[in-house]
C-alpha cells in the first residue's frame, strides 16, 4: 500500500505516526494511526519510528507501506531546550521568553540584567540547544546585551545564538561573534518599544534553527534517513494550527495533555476593556508549558496537586496503581485514574495560563488592574493529546474550565464557549503538514473536530 504522506509525532514517551492520502485533492483522507514507544534512549529514534509504522501497517491490515513524503514533529530528546537573557525581567526578558515558548521551546533558564558567574555556570550545566539574547528597546540601553554577548561567546558552547534586542546593537553583536565557531542570527527586537511585543520574527528563526540542528540531539542523528520533509517542535506545530483555527473560526484555547508536560495555547486579542487596565502587553498567540504536569513522567506531581488522601477517598488505591503504572492504561481502573489526573493537569495548566485581576490601593482608593493573558473572549476550547482525546470524559473535563465558582478574579473564558475534541489525535501532525498543505490540513481538521470550518473569504465579507 502506498500513501501520500506520513507524519510522525516523536514524543517524550510515545511516537505516533499518522497516514494521509489524497493530499493533493479537495478531499484528503486520514487513513490510520500507529504508535510505539519512543526510542531516543536506545540511541536511535528510527527504532520507535519503524515500530510505529509497523503498528500502523497492522492497524491497516497491510504487509507493506510506502509513502511519498514524511513530515515529523518532535519533543523527544529533551525537546528544544533554550535559555533566555534580557535586560528587565518584566519587559525584554519576558518578551524573549514568550517568543521562545511560542516557537515550541522548553525555556530552562531566564535571566535579566548582566550575566553573573553563577548564571554562566547554570547555562553550561543546562547545555541548551539555542541561546536567545535580548535587551533594551530600540535606541535604548545598549551595554547589557553587548556584555552578555561577550560572556556567552567566552563559554565556547558552539550552539546557535539568536540576538533579538536593541537594533542599535545589531552590527556590534555581529562583530563580537565574527570569526567564532558560534552561529549567530540577528532578528528584529522582541520588545522594540515600551508596551509593544514583536515575537513572531524570533519564533520563526527558532523553528528554523531547530530543524537545522535536530540531528545533533541524542538519538536523532539518523532521523532524516526516514523523514524527507520538515521537522518541527511539536508545540510549534500545535501553535501553527491554533493560528489557522483563529483565522477561520475565532478566539481559541487549545490544551494538550502529554506524558511529560501539559501545554496550553491561546490565540486571542482579549477584551478591549481588559486591555486598558493591563499592566504589561501580552502576545496574541501565547503558549505556556507546565513541565511538572504530565501523565507519565510527572504523574507523581499531579498526584501531589490533587492529594493522595483525596484520591483515596475517591476510591483509588494509589500505591497499587503506581506499582503497575503504564503510560497507556490497560484496565478500566487505570483509565479512570488517568482521567482524574488529566482533569487536575488540565485545570491547573489553564489557571496558570490565564491572567488575573488585581486590586490595588492608592491615594484615590481601590483600582483594578489586569495581569497576564486575557481569555474572556475565547469562543472555542479544543482538547488534544492522548490523555484528553483517547480516554473517556475529555469533553466533561474541558467544560469545567468555564465553571468559575472558585476563580472569579481569573480572566477565563466567559459567555458561550464551544467545546471541541481532536478525536483522531492529529492536530499536531496537521500543524506541520499545514506549512506545505494548508488547505488539506484544514480539511482534515474538520474531520477530526467533527465540524465544518467557515470559509475565510466568507468571514471577511461579513466584516463591516
Amino acid at each position: 500500500m502506498k500513501v501520500d504522506v506520513l507524519v510522525a509525532e516523536i514524543g517524550s514517551t510515545t511516537t505516533v505516526v499518522n497516514a494521509f492520502h489524497h493530499i493533493h485533492s479537495e478531499n484528503p483522507q486520514f487513513i490510520g494511526q500507529g504508535q510505539a514507544t519512543t526510542s531516543v534512549e536506545a540511541g536511535d529514534v528510527r527504532i520507535g519510528l519503524q515500530n510505529s509504522i509497523d503498528d500502523l501497517k497492522n492497524n491497516l491490515g497491510v504487509k507493506d507501506l510506502s509513502y511519498d513524503e514524511m513530515f515529523a514533529t518532535s519533543s523527544a530528546a529533551g525537546g528544544l531546550k533554550m535559555t533566555v537573557h534580557g535586560l528587565v525581567f518584566d519587559m525584554t526578558a519576558r518578551a524573549a521568553k514568550e517568543a521562545a515558548l511560542g516557537a515550541g521551546a522548553i525555556v530552562r533558564f531566564v535571566t535579566a540584567g548582566k550575566l553573573r558567574r553563577t548564571d554562566l555556570k547554570k547555562i553550561q550545566e543546562i547545555n541548551p540547544n539555542i541561546i536567545l539574547l535580548a535587551g533594551g528597546v530600540d535606541y535604548g540601553e545598549r551595554e547589557t546585551a553587548l556584555e552578555n554577548a561577550e560572556k556567552i561567546l567566552d563559554l565556547n558552547l558552539k550552539i546557535p545564538v539568536i540576538y533579538a534586542g536593541n537594533i542599535e546593537n545589531d552590527e556590534e553583536i555581529k562583530l563580537i561573534f565574527e570569526g567564532s565557531q558560534q552561529e549567530l542570527m540577528v532578528v528584529e527586537n522582541v520588545f522594540p518599544k515600551i508596551d509593544e511585543l514583536n515575537v513572531e520574527p524570533t519564533r520563526k528563526v527558532i523553528q528554523k534553527v531547530f530543524e537545522n540542528h535536530i540531528v545533533h540531539a541524542p538519538g536523532m542523528s539518523h532521523v532524516y534517513d526516514m523523514v524527507n520533509e520538515t521537522i518541527t517542535p511539536t508545540p510549534a506545530s500545535v501553535m501553527n494550527m491554533c493560528k489557522l483555527i483563529y483565522e477561520r473560526i475565532g478566539d481559541v484555547l487549545v490544551i494538550d495533555v502529554g506524558g511529560a508536560t501539559t501545554d496550553v495555547h491561546s490565540v486571542t486579542e482579549g477584551n478591549e476593556a481588559i486591555s486598558r487596565i493591563q499592566v504589561a502587553p501580552e502576545p496574541v498567540a501565547k503558549r505556556t508549558v507546565e513541565g511538572d504536569l504530565g501523565m507519565y513522567v510527572n504523574s507523581q506531581n499531579v498526584i501531589d496537586i490533587v492529594g493522595k488522601d483525596v484520591l483515596e477517598k475517591e476510591g483509588f488505591n494509589v500505591d497499587t496503581l503506581l506499582a503497575n503504572y503504564q503510560f497507556i492504561p490497560r484496565t478500566e481502573e487505570e483509565k479512570r485514574f488517568i482521567v482524574r489526573l488529566t482533569e487536575a493537569a488540565t485545570l491547573t495548566a489553564v489557571y496558570r495560563h490565564a491572567g488575573k485581576l488585581r486590586h490595588v490601593y492608592g491615594p484615590s482608593g481601590r483600582a483594578t488592574l489586569a495581569q497576564g493573558k486575557d481569555l474572556t473572549r475565547i469562543q472555542y476550547i479544543i482538547g488534544t493529546g492522548g490523555a484528553l482525546t483517547q480516554l473517556p470524559d475529555g469533553e466533561k473535563i474541558l467544560k469545567k474550565i468555564v465553571q468559575k465558582e472558585k476563580t472569579k478574579d481569573m480572566l477565563l473564558p466567559a459567555g458561550e464557549v464551544t467545546i471541541l475534541m481532536d478525536y483522531q489525535y492529529i492536530l499536531a501532525s496537521l500543524g506541520v503538514l499545514a506549512y506545505k498543505y494548508e488547505a488539506a490540513a484544514l480539511k482534515l481538521l474538520e474531520g477530526s473536530l467533527n465540524m465544518t470550518l467557515p470559509v475565510k473569504e466568507a468571514l471577511e465579507d461579513e466584516e463591516p
